[in-house]
C-alpha cells in the first residue's frame, strides 16, 4: 500500500494567514491572547495553628498603605495593591460562616490618606455585617495610617516594643522655581483663574494658597480625631486632639495614654480573642496564592522598609502633584 505523506500547505497560505492576523490585531479583534505572565490564582486557605470548626482570619497589613501595585526590576510580575488585596480576602471571608473574627496584624508606618480610609472602611463595614470581632496587633510599628487602620478594631493590641502614634497628616510639595531659574527654564500657564495652578510644583506658594492648602490639611487632621473618638470611646475628643500632634507612643505610653489596650504578644492576643469569643480553641488561618510561603504566624511578616532594589520611594510623589499622607516621616 502506497505510503500517504501530509499535504505540505502552501507559502500562499501561511503569508494569507500573516496577513488576516495582523489586520485582526490593528482593528483591535483578537481571536486569542497569550500571556508572558500568568494570571493571579486564586486565594486558598492555610491553617496557620490551632484546631476546631471556628475560624480566625490573619490579615496583614505591613509596608506603606496604598494601593499601588508593585513590581520589581528582577521580575516582571506586578503585585496587587494593598486595598484590592484586603478587600479580595474579605470577600473571600463572606462566603464562610465560620471565619468569626479577625486578627489584623499590622507593621506599617502609613501611607495615603485616601487608601488607610477606605481599609478601615472596608474591615469596619465587614465586621457590622458579619457580626464579627476584629482584634488589631501592633508588630514593630503601627504609626498614623497603621494606627488609622487599626481604629477598626474592637481591641488593640502592642508588643511590648511596639511603637505607635504619630496621629496627624502630611505632605510633600515640589518647588522646583528655584532649580529651573538656575538652568534657565520658565514655565509659562494660562488659566481661568488665579488659584486653579495653586499647587504648581514651578512656583512658591502665596500666603492666601498656604492657608487654603493647611485648611485641607486640617480637615483631614479632624477626620483623623473623629475616627479615633468615635472608635477609643474612653477618650474624648480634645483627649485625642491633646496626644494627635504627630509624635510616637511607645507600647507603655500609648497603653497609660488608652490609644491601645493591652500590651502582649500573638499568643497573648489569641488568649484573649478565646476567652472574648468563649473558644477552647480555634484555626488561625490566613489567604495566600501559590508559590507563596506562609508556613506559620511569623512568616507573614515584612519589616516596614524601603525596597531600594525595587527603587520605590512610595511615600514620595511620583509625579508633581502632592500626596495627602498619614504618614510617619522621621
Amino acid at each position: 500500500m502506497p505510503e500517504i505523506k501530509p499535504r505540505r500547505m502552501p507559502l500562499i497560505f501561511w503569508k494569507t494567514l500573516l496577513i488576516c492576523m495582523l489586520a485582526l490585531g490593528i482593528s483591535g479583534c483578537t481571536v486569542f491572547e497569550i500571556h508572558l505572565i500568568p494570571p493571579p490564582s486564586p486565594l486558598k486557605e492555610k491553617v496557620l495553628s490551632g484546631e476546631g470548626r471556628t475560624k480566625v482570619l490573619l490579615l496583614e497589613v505591613s509596608g506603606l498603605i496604598s494601593n499601588q501595585k508593585s513590581s520589581s526590576m528582577l521580575s516582571a510580575k506586578e503585585e496587587q495593591g494593598m486595598v484590592a488585596r484586603i478587600r479580595e480576602a474579605l470577600n473571600k471571608a463572606e462566603q464562610d460562616d465560620d471565619v468569626r473574627a479577625i486578627l489584623l496584624s499590622i507593621n506599617s508606618p502609613g501611607g495615603t490618606v485616601t487608601s488607610s480610609d477606605i481599609i478601615y472602611h472596608e474591615i469596619q463595614s465587614f465586621k457590622e455585617k458579619n457580626n464579627v470581632k476584629v482584634y488589631a496587633q501592633i508588630m514593630d510599628l503601627a504609626a498614623s495610617g497603621g494606627y488609622y487602620v487599626a481604629q477598626a478594631a474592637d481591641k488593640i493590641v502592642a508588643h511590648p516594643t511596639s511603637i505607635t502614634g504619630s496621629i496627624g497628616v502630611i505632605t510633600l510639595k515640589l518647588n522646583l522655581k528655584g532649580l529651573m531659574d538656575k538652568v534657565g527654564v520658565d514655565f509659562e500657564v494660562v488659566k481661568s483663574g488665579d488659584k486653579k495652578d495653586f499647587l504648581s510644583p514651578f512656583r512658591a506658594l502665596t500666603d492666601e494658597e498656604r492657608a487654603l492648602f493647611q485648611a485641607a490639611i486640617d480637615d483631614m487632621h479632624d477626620r483623623f480625631v473623629e475616627v479615633i473618638t468615635k472608635n477609643r470611646r474612653h477618650l474624648s475628643e480634645a483627649q485625642v486632639r491633646k496626644l494627635a500632634d504627630g509624635r510616637v507612643f511607645t507600647a507603655n505610653q500609648a497603653l497609660e495614654a488608652k490609644l491601645i489596650d493591652h500590651i502582649g504578644y500573638l499568643d497573648d492576643t489569641q488568649g484573649i480573642i478565646k476567652k472574648d469569643l468563649a473558644l477552647r480553641d480555634f484555626q488561625l488561618v490566613t489567604y495566600h496564592r501559590a508559590g507563596e510561603y506562609k508556613d506559620n504566624i511569623y512568616s507573614l511578616l515584612e519589616a516596614p522598609s524601603i525596597n531600594m532594589v525595587n527603587f520605590d520611594f512610595n511615600f514620595l510623589p511620583k509625579t508633581p502633584e502632592p500626596q495627602f499622607l498619614y504618614l510617619w516621616i522621621p
